[in-house]
């Protein structure tokens, strides 16, 4: 048990014996009590809210709940004293011995430690990346690949079961652009001569392998062919090779998803029909004509067409919504609904990670989750909004369509995987973000991928230089030798747990990152007192007592470090270059 559920649990057992002595009417609900820390560390080591909260539900005041409190916690061996606070909080002051035990439970738990059961076995499908396969990754992917990644692991690690998954996009008309294109190149293999590439068609060279690989298998027999007998088969070679690019350049940021589910094979197997008919069993499909849109213009003609709606704005959205156009073949979102509701059928919630682009889309397939699970199955969409690509300030153009667009592949061939991957998670994912090439190699403290790296391939350095350098060091460790600042690292150190369920909560990655700039930093600003005074120093060479217990620090922090780089897909830097 970490440190604030250990004190969660003293509180407890605190508001148990209020009851017990008839001070607290027994079955007050104790939703929304917390422990955590002061927003002031001056003032304690933990905080509780628990008077302010049950006050009024135990009909008192919450000084004098918290005057019934504090005593009861401030009996703990633990604790040193027990303050009130404002208008009713509840301050902690730790004894130090609670601070090295907690060093100790953070090196003995490992790469455990903070890993948490709050998910209770929930099963979570991640949807993301789920770009279209006609072409290999680019950076306008990237961002969404890095959180929904990282989003799956700390789901992972705070005790979910987890699904990563990939919608493949192969049943719209940008594949059977795709097949065009493949076409030409196809043409272009067998002729030598160079494709023109009309407007509209992928430009990109990346298809020239593709075109000599159906000049292979294919021979001439498609060149003067109508498209009616080579479209259908140039579609699923075309996809098969895109999907295995796309693989190819997830790897390179180690993403790996558990499932790749097929729009075609969703309505090949028949699902659009299925939703469909769970929704008119709930009456919830109707034959209509939608309204004329508002962005038209006045003066333009607008002919109504009766269509198959869904009745989504009984779940909140703007409209009903087609399920089918009017030739019968299904809408978009006719699809789309009937890939969430496979989805649905196989887990307890549903998260999936978009482009900010998608933003008109969101209340729409929310509704369709909502109607077809009777509300049973909740869904989140992150909305992630693009990064721009500057070198040296300046931006860098990327355009699919004309095929110059800087890949994913080259962003991470010249800065690596894991600046990439800690970079995407420098910002909350709805917020802007610039990736310079400059910056993020930096080797500044204002680079927040180098300071955190820095920190880690220090610790590492000390641990090597002291192995080699300082001589009869102790085998156990004198944790009574740390002094209050340094224990302050470990006050850092064991909240890591709490932000951990609290990211996953809040399904909010980014949280690690900003946690861990603020453990590095706090690392690097207690290393650095040693330049002013020898004897701060971690390594104090006529001190092996004292240089072993700043090392069994130093070790805390690492691990803590290499932790949270783990739930972000980072590797922990063992020295810098």
């Amino acid at each position: 048990m970490t440190l604030y559920a250990r004190f969660a649990a003293h509180l407890d057992a605190a508001l148990d014996a209020l009851v017990l002595d008839g001070e607290l009417p027994a079955g007050v609900d104790r939703a929304g009590v917390a422990v955590e820390p002061p927003r002031d560390a001056s003032h304690g080591d933990l905080a509780t809210n628990a008077a302010m909260v049950l006050a009024k539900r135990a009909g008192t005041n919450p000084r004098a709940l918290a005057g019934l409190i504090g005593p009861k916690l401030e009996a703990l061996a633990e604790v040193q004293a027990a303050e009130i606070a404002g208008p009713g909080f509840i301050n902690l002051r730790l004894a130090p011995h609670v601070w090295r035990e907690e060093l100790g439970a953070i090196l003995t738990a490992g790469s455990d430690y903070g890993r948490s059961r709050a998910g209770h076995g929930v099963r979570v499908n991640v949807e993301y990346v789920s770009a279209n396969p006609t072409g290999p990754m680019h950076m306008g992917h990237c961002r969404g690949a890095v959180v929904g990644d990282a989003l799956a692991s700390l789901l992972e690690y705070a005790g979910h079961q987890v699904t990563r998954e990939y919608y493949v996009n192969d049943a719209g008309g940008q594949v059977d652009v795709l097949a065009r294109s493949a076409h030409l190149r196809y043409v272009e293999a067998l002729t030598g001569t160079e494709a023109v590439i009309p407007e509209g068609l992928y430009p990109g060279e990346y298809l020239k392998p593709v075109g000599a690989s159906l000049a292979a298998d294919y021979g001439d027999r498609f060149v003067d062919a109508p498209e009616s007998e080579w479209l259908v088969p140039f579609r699923q070679a075309a996809v098969a090779a895109m999907m295995a690019m796309i693989r190819t350049d997830l790897a390179l940021l180690g993403i790996h998803h558990d499932v790749f589910s097929s729009e075609a094979e969703v309505q090949a197997a028949g699902k659009p029909d299925a939703a469909v008919a769970a929704l008119a069993a709930k009456g919830l499909i109707y034959e209509g004509e939608l309204e004329r849109p508002k962005s038209l213009d006045p003066h333009d003609e607008w002919e109504p067409v009766t269509l198959t709606l869904f009745k989504s704005t009984q779940f909140g959205d703007d409209q009903d919504r087609p399920v089918k156009k009017s030739d019968g073949s299904w809408t978009y979102f006719g699809a789309d609904m009937a890939y969430h509701y496979q989805k649905a059928q196989a887990a307890d919630q549903l998260i999936d990670i978009w482009g900010a682009d998608h933003a008109g889309t969101v209340k729409r397939i929310k509704a369709a989750v909502a109607a077809l699970t009777d509300g049973a199955t909740p869904f989140d969409v992150k909305l992630v909004q693009m990064v721009q690509l500057l070198r040296g300030g300046e931006p860098v153009k990327m355009s699919k369509r004309s095929g110059n667009f800087v890949t994913l592949a080259d962003v991470v061939e010249e800065v690596g995987k894991d600046v990439v991957r800690f970079t995407m998670l420098t910002r909350k994912a709805e917020a802007q973000m610039d990736f310079d090439f400059a910056k993020v190699v930096e080797a500044s403290k204002d680079n927040p991928v180098f300071y955190v790296q820095y920190a880690h391939a220090r610790i590492r350095s000390m641990q090597r230089k002291a192995a080699a350098e300082v001589a009869d060091m102790p085998e156990r460790a004198d944790l009574s030798l740390l002094d209050a600042e340094e224990l302050e690292l470990i006050q850092l150190a064991a909240q890591f747990p709490r932000i951990v369920e609290a990211a996953a909560s809040a399904r909010e990655p980014h949280r690690i990152a900003f946690y861990l700039g603020d453990v590095a930093a706090a690392f690097h600003a207690q290393y650095n007192k040693g330049n002013d005074d020898p004897e701060k120093r971690f390594l104090v060479a006529h001190r092996p007592d004292l240089t072993r217990a700043r090392l069994e620090l130093a070790a805390a922090i690492g691990q803590i470090v290499r932790n949270g780089l783990g739930i972000m897909g980072v590797a922990a830097a063992e020295e810098m270059a």
